[in-house]
C-alpha cells in the first residue's frame, strides 16, 4: 500500500471534517484505493484553540513553511478561505512540486490563472471539487462525464444561505431582515453576510463552473451580480400567485462567441426542477447538446459534505501518474474571441404602483410596446389610497430594452417598485 504524506493549511470546520473522515474511513480508503494518507503537519493560527476534533497538538504549527516547504509532504490541503494569504501559500506549495487540493472558491476564481500556471510549470496537481457546491460532484461531472457535450446553459442554486433565506420568506411570508437574523442566530448566515446575500459567493462559483463548462475562462469581474437584500416578501407572494418560485440563481449561457453570465434573484416556474430545491441544499441544472437537460442536487456546504469532496480529490490525485489541468487559455481575462453581453433575453416580472385613473394602463403598455415588449400575464390589486398595485410578466425581451421601457414608465402616476428576471419556462 502506498503512503502519501499530507499537510493542512488551516483546520477550521472543513479541516476538522477532513481529519475526521480520513481517520474514520481510513480502512475503506486503503481497501478501495490501496493508498494511505498520513497527516504530518497542520497550519493553524492558534495552536491551543479548542477544535471539534481531537487533533494532536504535536502536528500543529503556526509556520506556513512547515507545510509548504517540507520535502516529505507530497499533498497540501487548503482550508483557510479568503484570497490571501491562502493564494500565496498555495502558490508556494505548487512551486515546491506538491499537489494542492483546495475548497477555496474565492482564491481560485480570482487567481486561477496564477495557480494553474504554477502547477503546470512545476508538474504539480491542482484540484478543487470542494470549491463549488460541497459534496455535489459538479466539477468532476463537467470535466469528465460530460466531455462529449457542448454545454450551452447552466443555472444553479450554489449558495445555501440565500436559498435558506428565500425558502423561509416563501414558506412563512416573513421579511428578508427577519429571516436573515434568524439564519444568523442558527449559524446558517455569517455575522457579516455580505458575501452570501449580495451574490459574491455565487459569482465566484459561477466563474469556475462556466469556465469549465464553456472551455474558456470567464473571469469573476465580467459576471453581473445582484443579491437578495432588496427582495420583498410581497414580490415572492405575488410570484407564487402567478405560479413562480424565487431563487438566487447563478446563470451562464453560451451562444457561439457570446457569453451571458449573471447572478441575481430569479423567478422560475413551480414545475421547474430547481423550484423544489429548498433550505440549504444546492443544485445545478444544465443543458448539453447531446445529454440535453440534467440536474445535480445535494448538500452544498457543511463540514462533512465538503470533506467528502476534498477526500474525493485526494483519491483522484493519488490515482493519476501525471496531473490534469483544464486545456483552455487560462488568463485573468475573458478568453480571446469571446464577448460578454449585458443584453440577455428572458421574461420579466414587474411590479408597479399606479394612480387609479384613466390612461395609466395605456401609458404602461405604450412604453413597453415602444421597446417591442409584450405582456404575457397581468394582475391588478384594488387601489389603496388612490394607488393600485399592478403586476405583470412579459414575454421574452432584451435586458436593455426592458430597462429603457421601465425608465419611460416611471413618472408621478406610475412608479416601478420592482423588477425580477424570469427563467426556465
Amino acid at each position: 500500500m502506498r503512503t502519501i504524506t499530507v499537510g493542512f493549511l488551516g483546520c477550521g470546520n472543513i479541516g476538522c471534517g477532513v481529519w475526521k473522515l480520513l481517520k474514520e474511513f481510513e480502512g475503506d480508503i486503503g481497501h478501495r484505493a490501496e493508498v494511505r494518507f498520513e497527516i504530518k503537519r497542520i497550519l493553524v493560527r492558534n495552536i491551543h484553540k479548542k477544535r471539534d476534533e481531537i487533533v494532536p497538538e504535536a502536528l500543529l504549527t503556526t509556520d506556513p513553511a512547515a507545510v509548504t516547504d517540507d520535502p516529505e509532504i507530497q499533498m497540501v490541503l487548503e482550508f483557510m478561505g479568503g484570497e490571501e494569504p491562502a493564494t500565496r501559500y498555495m502558490l508556494r506549495a505548487l512551486e515546491m512540486g506538491k499537489t494542492v487540493v483546495t475548497a477555496n472558491k474565492m482564491a481560485l476564481a480570482l487567481n486561477w490563472h496564477l495557480l494553474q500556471a504554477a502547477a503546470e510549470k512545476h508538474n504539480a496537481g491542482l484540484y478543487y471539487e470542494a470549491a463549488v457546491c460541497g459534496a455535489i460532484p459538479v466539477i468532476r461531472t463537467t470535466i469528465d462525464s460530460l466531455q462529449s457535450n457542448r454545454i450551452e446553459e447552466m443555472m444553479g442554486i450554489v449558495n445555501g444561505t440565500t436559498n435558506y433565506i428565500l425558502t423561509c420568506m416563501s414558506q412563512e411570508g416573513k421579511a428578508y431582515e427577519d429571516v436573515l437574523k434568524e439564519a444568523q442566530r442558527l449559524g446558517l448566515a455569517e455575522p457579516d453576510p455580505t458575501s452570501d446575500v449580495e451574490g459574491y459567493d455565487a459569482a465566484y462559483k459561477l466563474s469556475i463552473l462556466s469556465s469549465l463548462a464553456f472551455h474558456a475562462r470567464v473571469p469573476f469581474d465580467v459576471i453581473y451580480r445582484e443579491g437578495i437584500s432588496n427582495v420583498k416578501a410581497v414580490d415572492i407572494a405575488y410570484g407564487k400567485e402567478l405560479g413562480y418560485t424565487m431563487k438566487l440563481l447563478a446563470i451562464a449561457k453560451r451562444r457561439g462567441s457570446v457569453i451571458d453570465a449573471r447572478v441575481h434573484p430569479t423567478f422560475i416556474p413551480n414545475d421547474h426542477p430547481l423550484a423544489s430545491v429548498n433550505g440549504s441544499f444546492n443544485a445545478i441544472f444544465l443543458h448539453g447538446h447531446a445529454c440535453e437537460d440534467m440536474m445535480l442536487f445535494g448538500r452544498g456546504a457543511g463540514s462533512a459534505p465538503t470533506a467528502s469532496a476534498v477526500v474525493s480529490d485526494m483519491l483522484y490525485a493519488a490515482s493519476r501518474e501525471t496531473p490534469r489541468h483544464p486545456t483552455f487559455h487560462n488568463e485573468n481575462a475573458l478568453a480571446p474571441g469571446l464577448r460578454v453581453t449585458d443584453d440577455w433575453h428572458c421574461s420579466f416580472y414587474i411590479r408597479l404602483s399606479a394612480s387609479d385613473r384613466p390612461g395609466v394602463m395605456a401609458h404602461i403598455t405604450t412604453c413597453l410596446g415602444n421597446e417591442g415588449i409584450s405582456i404575457r400575464n397581468l394582475m391588478q390589486r384594488d387601489a389603496v389610497e388612490g394607488r393600485a398595485q399592478i403586476v405583470l410578466i412579459t414575454h421574452d425581451a432584451g435586458e436593455c430594452s426592458l430597462r429603457k421601457a421601465l425608465s419611460a414608465i416611471d413618472c408621478p402616476d406610475v412608479q416601478v417598485e420592482s423588477m425580477i428576471r424570469v427563467e426556465g419556462k
